[in-house]
Protein backbone atom coordinates (compact mmCIF):
# COMPACT_ATOMS: atom_id res chain seq x y z
CA UNK A 1 0.00 0.00 0.00
CA UNK A 2 1.13 3.22 -0.77
CA UNK A 3 1.86 5.88 1.80
CA UNK A 4 2.26 9.83 2.20
CA UNK A 5 5.69 9.65 2.69
CA UNK A 6 6.05 7.10 -0.02
CA UNK A 7 4.38 9.97 -2.18
CA UNK A 8 6.51 12.64 -0.97
CA UNK A 9 9.35 10.61 -1.53
CA UNK A 10 8.82 9.39 -4.85
CA UNK A 11 8.29 13.12 -6.08
CA UNK A 12 10.86 14.45 -4.23
CA UNK A 13 13.85 11.87 -5.64
CA UNK A 14 11.93 13.06 -9.23
CA UNK A 15 12.74 16.62 -8.63
CA UNK A 16 16.07 16.00 -7.76
CA UNK A 17 17.27 14.14 -10.95
CA UNK A 18 15.01 17.02 -12.74
CA UNK A 19 16.58 19.83 -11.21
CA UNK A 20 19.96 18.77 -11.09
CA UNK A 21 20.05 18.20 -15.17
CA UNK A 22 18.30 21.37 -15.63
CA UNK A 23 21.12 22.76 -13.89
CA UNK A 24 23.81 20.93 -15.93
CA UNK A 25 21.77 21.79 -19.18
CA UNK A 26 22.46 25.49 -18.24
CA UNK A 27 26.22 24.77 -17.86
CA UNK A 28 26.02 24.03 -21.63
CA UNK A 29 25.36 27.17 -23.09
CA UNK A 30 26.43 31.02 -22.43
CA UNK A 31 23.50 31.74 -20.44
CA UNK A 32 24.50 30.15 -17.53
CA UNK A 33 28.05 31.65 -17.61
CA UNK A 34 26.56 35.47 -18.66
CA UNK A 35 22.96 35.92 -16.42
CA UNK A 36 24.07 38.52 -14.21
CA UNK A 37 21.24 37.66 -12.13
CA UNK A 38 21.54 33.76 -11.49
CA UNK A 39 23.59 31.95 -8.39
CA UNK A 40 25.90 30.03 -10.64
CA UNK A 41 26.96 33.23 -12.45
CA UNK A 42 27.91 34.80 -8.91
CA UNK A 43 29.77 31.37 -7.65
CA UNK A 44 31.39 31.19 -11.51
CA UNK A 45 32.71 35.10 -11.28
CA UNK A 46 34.33 34.42 -6.98
CA UNK A 47 35.63 31.22 -7.81
CA UNK A 48 37.17 32.87 -11.58
CA UNK A 49 35.51 30.02 -13.76
CA UNK A 50 34.24 32.37 -15.85
CA UNK A 51 35.24 30.58 -19.18
CA UNK A 52 33.13 28.91 -22.16
CA UNK A 53 30.66 26.25 -23.19
CA UNK A 54 31.40 22.83 -21.60
CA UNK A 55 32.88 21.64 -25.37
CA UNK A 56 35.70 24.17 -25.30
CA UNK A 57 38.02 21.96 -23.96
CA UNK A 58 40.94 24.31 -24.22
CA UNK A 59 39.59 26.54 -21.54
CA UNK A 60 39.04 25.43 -17.59
CA UNK A 61 35.99 24.92 -17.94
CA UNK A 62 32.76 24.11 -15.18
CA UNK A 63 32.41 20.82 -16.88
CA UNK A 64 34.44 18.53 -18.75
CA UNK A 65 33.32 15.65 -21.02
CA UNK A 66 30.07 15.08 -22.91
CA UNK A 67 26.87 15.25 -20.84
CA UNK A 68 24.11 13.16 -21.34
CA UNK A 69 20.76 14.31 -19.93
CA UNK A 70 18.13 12.11 -18.49
CA UNK A 71 15.47 14.84 -18.58
CA UNK A 72 12.10 13.14 -18.96
CA UNK A 73 12.13 9.51 -17.95
CA UNK A 74 12.54 10.24 -13.99
CA UNK A 75 9.49 8.16 -13.13
CA UNK A 76 11.68 5.20 -14.13
CA UNK A 77 14.78 5.04 -12.41
CA UNK A 78 12.84 6.57 -9.44
CA UNK A 79 10.02 4.03 -9.32
CA UNK A 80 12.80 1.29 -9.84
CA UNK A 81 15.37 2.39 -7.13
CA UNK A 82 12.54 3.45 -4.84
CA UNK A 83 12.22 -0.09 -3.99
CA UNK A 84 15.81 -0.86 -3.76
CA UNK A 85 18.09 -1.38 -0.50
CA UNK A 86 21.88 0.17 -0.27
CA UNK A 87 22.81 -3.75 -0.48
CA UNK A 88 21.52 -4.19 -3.82
CA UNK A 89 23.04 -3.13 -6.74
CA UNK A 90 22.56 -0.89 -9.97
CA UNK A 91 24.61 -1.16 -13.23
CA UNK A 92 23.75 1.82 -15.84
CA UNK A 93 24.80 3.65 -19.32
CA UNK A 94 26.06 6.60 -20.81
CA UNK A 95 23.12 8.65 -19.34
CA UNK A 96 23.73 7.47 -15.65
CA UNK A 97 22.55 10.27 -13.30
CA UNK A 98 19.71 9.89 -13.05
CA UNK A 99 19.91 5.87 -12.02
CA UNK A 100 22.88 7.47 -9.56
CA UNK A 101 20.77 10.16 -8.02
CA UNK A 102 17.71 7.85 -7.81
CA UNK A 103 20.17 5.20 -6.21
CA UNK A 104 21.83 7.48 -3.98
CA UNK A 105 20.76 10.91 -3.55
CA UNK A 106 24.34 11.84 -3.44
CA UNK A 107 23.87 15.27 -5.26
CA UNK A 108 27.33 16.93 -4.19
CA UNK A 109 28.80 13.86 -5.14
CA UNK A 110 27.76 13.66 -8.81
CA UNK A 111 28.10 17.39 -8.71
CA UNK A 112 31.60 17.90 -8.30
CA UNK A 113 32.38 14.61 -10.09
CA UNK A 114 31.48 15.94 -13.48
CA UNK A 115 32.73 18.94 -12.81
CA UNK A 116 36.22 17.08 -12.31
CA UNK A 117 36.54 17.79 -8.19
CA UNK A 118 38.48 16.14 -5.46
CA UNK A 119 34.73 15.96 -3.91
CA UNK A 120 33.28 14.33 -6.53
CA UNK A 121 32.09 10.40 -6.27
CA UNK A 122 35.35 9.16 -7.91
CA UNK A 123 38.01 11.91 -6.59
CA UNK A 124 36.79 13.91 -10.49
CA UNK A 125 38.26 11.06 -12.08
CA UNK A 126 35.35 9.62 -13.62
CA UNK A 127 33.24 11.89 -15.04
CA UNK A 128 29.92 11.79 -16.20
CA UNK A 129 29.81 8.62 -17.68
CA UNK A 130 31.94 6.61 -14.85
CA UNK A 131 29.52 7.90 -11.54
CA UNK A 132 30.25 5.32 -9.41
CA UNK A 133 29.11 4.25 -5.54
CA UNK A 134 30.39 1.25 -3.67
CA UNK A 135 28.91 2.04 -0.83
CA UNK A 136 24.89 2.43 -2.48
CA UNK A 137 25.34 -0.05 -4.79
CA UNK A 138 26.35 2.00 -8.01
CA UNK A 139 28.26 0.21 -9.70
CA UNK A 140 28.86 2.58 -12.35
CA UNK A 141 27.75 3.84 -15.60
CA UNK A 142 29.09 2.59 -18.78
CA UNK A 143 30.13 4.60 -22.10
CA UNK A 144 29.87 1.53 -23.97
CA UNK A 145 26.59 0.73 -25.28
CA UNK A 146 25.27 -2.81 -23.53
CA UNK A 147 28.34 -2.51 -22.01
CA UNK A 148 26.86 -2.47 -18.24
CA UNK A 149 24.13 -5.08 -18.53
CA UNK A 150 26.46 -8.23 -18.50
CA UNK A 151 28.39 -6.66 -15.74
CA UNK A 152 25.03 -6.60 -13.73
CA UNK A 153 25.25 -10.72 -13.40
CA UNK A 154 28.26 -10.37 -11.55
CA UNK A 155 26.77 -8.92 -8.02
CA UNK A 156 23.88 -11.54 -9.15
CA UNK A 157 26.13 -14.46 -9.11
CA UNK A 158 27.77 -13.30 -5.76
CA UNK A 159 24.01 -13.00 -3.76
CA UNK A 160 22.77 -16.16 -5.31
CA UNK A 161 26.36 -17.86 -4.13
CA UNK A 162 26.68 -16.30 -0.90
CA UNK A 163 22.82 -17.46 0.09
CA UNK A 164 21.66 -13.44 0.11
CA UNK A 165 18.24 -11.76 -1.29
CA UNK A 166 20.26 -8.87 -2.50
CA UNK A 167 18.96 -8.56 -6.36
CA UNK A 168 20.69 -6.34 -9.32
CA UNK A 169 19.51 -3.84 -11.70
CA UNK A 170 20.66 -2.79 -15.16
CA UNK A 171 19.43 -0.22 -16.90
CA UNK A 172 19.72 0.51 -21.20
CA UNK A 173 18.15 1.65 -23.42
CA UNK A 174 16.51 0.81 -26.77
CA UNK A 175 19.93 1.34 -28.33
CA UNK A 176 21.30 -1.01 -26.05
CA UNK A 177 18.66 -3.82 -26.69
CA UNK A 178 20.32 -4.32 -29.81
CA UNK A 179 23.29 -5.48 -28.70
CA UNK A 180 24.34 -8.69 -28.44
CA UNK A 181 25.92 -8.60 -24.81
CA UNK A 182 21.66 -8.40 -23.59
CA UNK A 183 21.15 -11.74 -25.25
CA UNK A 184 24.11 -13.54 -23.14
CA UNK A 185 23.87 -11.93 -20.29
CA UNK A 186 19.84 -12.76 -20.25
CA UNK A 187 20.93 -16.58 -21.64
CA UNK A 188 23.13 -16.87 -18.59
CA UNK A 189 20.68 -14.90 -16.32
CA UNK A 190 17.64 -17.48 -17.33
CA UNK A 191 20.59 -20.46 -16.94
CA UNK A 192 21.40 -19.68 -13.83
CA UNK A 193 18.24 -17.64 -12.32
CA UNK A 194 19.76 -15.02 -11.12
CA UNK A 195 18.32 -12.40 -9.41
CA UNK A 196 18.30 -9.95 -11.75
CA UNK A 197 16.12 -7.08 -13.11
CA UNK A 198 16.78 -5.67 -16.84
CA UNK A 199 15.17 -2.31 -17.40
CA UNK A 200 14.47 -1.47 -20.96
CA UNK A 201 14.45 2.27 -20.94
CA UNK A 202 12.48 2.60 -24.41
CA UNK A 203 12.91 6.42 -24.79
CA UNK A 204 12.33 5.88 -29.09
CA UNK A 205 15.40 7.01 -29.83
CA UNK A 206 18.99 5.65 -30.07
CA UNK A 207 21.47 8.88 -30.29
CA UNK A 208 19.49 9.75 -32.89
CA UNK A 209 18.16 6.78 -34.73
CA UNK A 210 14.72 6.07 -34.22
CA UNK A 211 13.28 2.92 -32.63
CA UNK A 212 10.34 2.44 -35.34
CA UNK A 213 13.58 1.85 -38.23
CA UNK A 214 15.36 -0.18 -35.62
CA UNK A 215 12.77 -2.84 -34.81
CA UNK A 216 10.16 -4.79 -36.50
CA UNK A 217 7.56 -4.48 -33.97
CA UNK A 218 6.60 -1.71 -31.50
CA UNK A 219 7.85 -3.69 -28.41
CA UNK A 220 10.84 -4.88 -27.30
CA UNK A 221 9.88 -6.82 -23.73
CA UNK A 222 8.92 -10.02 -25.79
CA UNK A 223 12.56 -10.74 -26.91
CA UNK A 224 13.33 -11.75 -23.56
CA UNK A 225 10.98 -14.36 -23.29
CA UNK A 226 12.36 -16.56 -26.03
CA UNK A 227 14.81 -16.72 -23.15
CA UNK A 228 11.83 -17.81 -20.71
CA UNK A 229 12.05 -14.61 -18.98
CA UNK A 230 9.27 -12.66 -17.71
CA UNK A 231 8.56 -9.73 -19.86
CA UNK A 232 6.34 -6.49 -18.95
CA UNK A 233 5.59 -3.48 -20.94
CA UNK A 234 4.67 -0.24 -18.79
CA UNK A 235 3.86 3.22 -19.20
CA UNK A 236 7.46 4.47 -18.07
CA UNK A 237 5.98 8.21 -18.09
CA UNK A 238 3.96 6.60 -14.65
CA UNK A 239 6.21 6.21 -11.38
CA UNK A 240 3.54 3.87 -9.83
CA UNK A 241 3.29 1.86 -12.94
CA UNK A 242 6.99 1.26 -13.40
CA UNK A 243 7.00 0.70 -9.71
CA UNK A 244 4.38 -1.81 -9.10
CA UNK A 245 6.27 -3.94 -12.15
CA UNK A 246 9.40 -3.41 -10.49
CA UNK A 247 8.29 -4.82 -6.81
CA UNK A 248 6.80 -7.98 -8.29
CA UNK A 249 10.15 -8.51 -10.29
CA UNK A 250 12.30 -7.66 -7.04
CA UNK A 251 10.40 -10.25 -5.23
CA UNK A 252 10.85 -12.83 -7.41
CA UNK A 253 14.65 -12.31 -7.73
CA UNK A 254 14.62 -11.90 -3.81
CA UNK A 255 12.89 -15.40 -3.35
CA UNK A 256 15.11 -17.07 -6.12
CA UNK A 257 12.96 -17.19 -9.00
CA UNK A 258 15.06 -15.48 -11.14
CA UNK A 259 15.29 -12.70 -13.63
CA UNK A 260 12.55 -10.05 -15.21
CA UNK A 261 12.30 -8.13 -18.05
CA UNK A 262 10.81 -4.76 -17.85
CA UNK A 263 10.37 -2.60 -20.67
CA UNK A 264 9.44 0.94 -19.90
CA UNK A 265 8.16 3.09 -22.73
CA UNK A 266 9.46 6.68 -22.07
CA UNK A 267 10.85 9.74 -23.52
CA UNK A 268 13.68 11.93 -23.31
CA UNK A 269 13.06 15.79 -23.46
CA UNK A 270 16.33 16.77 -24.22
CA UNK A 271 18.50 15.42 -27.65
CA UNK A 272 21.14 12.78 -27.20
CA UNK A 273 23.76 14.96 -25.76
CA UNK A 274 24.38 18.51 -23.91
CA UNK A 275 21.97 20.88 -24.73
CA UNK A 276 21.17 20.09 -28.32
CA UNK A 277 17.16 19.86 -29.31
CA UNK A 278 15.45 17.14 -29.66
CA UNK A 279 15.41 15.34 -33.31
CA UNK A 280 12.05 15.85 -33.75
CA UNK A 281 10.81 18.51 -31.90
CA UNK A 282 7.41 18.21 -33.01
CA UNK A 283 6.67 14.44 -31.27
CA UNK A 284 8.66 15.63 -28.06
CA UNK A 285 6.57 18.49 -27.34
CA UNK A 286 3.34 15.97 -27.74
CA UNK A 287 5.45 13.66 -25.10
CA UNK A 288 6.04 16.98 -22.57
CA UNK A 289 2.18 16.79 -21.96
CA UNK A 290 2.62 13.49 -20.36
CA UNK A 291 5.87 14.94 -17.97
CA UNK A 292 6.26 12.21 -15.36
CA UNK A 293 6.42 14.72 -12.55
CA UNK A 294 3.13 16.34 -13.70
CA UNK A 295 1.61 13.23 -13.68
CA UNK A 296 2.60 12.54 -10.58
CA UNK A 297 1.66 15.72 -9.36
CA UNK A 298 -1.58 15.38 -10.90
CA UNK A 299 -2.63 12.09 -9.44
CA UNK A 300 -1.05 13.00 -5.64
CA UNK A 301 -3.71 15.75 -5.75
CA UNK A 302 -6.92 14.16 -7.17
CA UNK A 303 -5.87 11.00 -4.75
CA UNK A 304 -5.46 13.40 -1.81
CA UNK A 305 -2.08 12.18 -0.87
CA UNK A 306 -0.59 15.85 -1.17
CA UNK A 307 -1.75 19.11 -1.59
CA UNK A 308 -0.42 21.50 -4.01
CA UNK A 309 1.63 23.51 -1.43
CA UNK A 310 3.18 20.52 0.05
CA UNK A 311 4.38 19.50 -3.35
CA UNK A 312 5.60 22.94 -4.33
CA UNK A 313 7.71 23.30 -0.14
CA UNK A 314 9.44 19.32 -1.88
CA UNK A 315 10.64 21.46 -5.07
CA UNK A 316 11.68 24.40 -3.38
CA UNK A 317 13.89 22.32 -0.66
CA UNK A 318 15.25 20.05 -3.72
CA UNK A 319 16.26 23.63 -5.35
CA UNK A 320 18.17 24.43 -2.17
CA UNK A 321 20.14 21.05 -2.72
CA UNK A 322 20.87 21.68 -5.92
CA UNK A 323 22.30 25.26 -4.97
CA UNK A 324 24.33 23.63 -2.27
CA UNK A 325 25.62 20.93 -4.69
CA UNK A 326 26.69 23.74 -6.76
CA UNK A 327 28.75 25.16 -4.00
CA UNK A 328 30.10 22.63 -2.74
CA UNK A 329 31.48 21.55 -6.11
CA UNK A 330 32.89 24.73 -6.74
CA UNK A 331 35.07 24.58 -3.61
CA UNK A 332 36.16 21.56 -3.97
CA UNK A 333 39.89 21.63 -5.32
CA UNK A 334 40.28 20.64 -8.97
CA UNK A 335 41.27 16.67 -9.29
CA UNK A 336 45.15 15.89 -9.63
CA UNK A 337 45.64 13.32 -11.80
CA UNK A 338 48.29 11.97 -10.12
CA UNK A 339 45.54 10.33 -8.00
CA UNK A 340 43.88 8.77 -10.47
CA UNK A 341 45.15 5.35 -9.19
CA UNK A 342 44.34 5.71 -5.21
CA UNK A 343 40.25 4.35 -5.26
CA UNK A 344 39.69 0.89 -4.54
CA UNK A 345 37.12 -0.71 -6.57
Amino acid sequence: MLRRNDCADLLRHMYRIRLFEERLKRYYDYSGYFQQNSPEAELERSAGLLTSTLYDFASKGMIGGAVHLYIGQEAVAVGVCSLLRDSDYVTSSHRDHGHFIAKTANLRGALAELMGREGGVCGGCGGSMHLYDRQHGFLGGNGIIGGQIPLALGPAFAARYNGTDQVAVTFFGDGGANQGTLYEALNLAANWSLPVLFICENNLYAATTPAAIAFPGPDIAPRAEGFGVPAITVDGQDVLAVRAAAEEAIARAREGHGPTFIEAKTYRFEGHCGSAGHADPEECALWRQRDPIELFRSRCRAEGWLTEAEQDEIRTAVCAEVDDAVAFALQSPLSDPRHLCRFEI
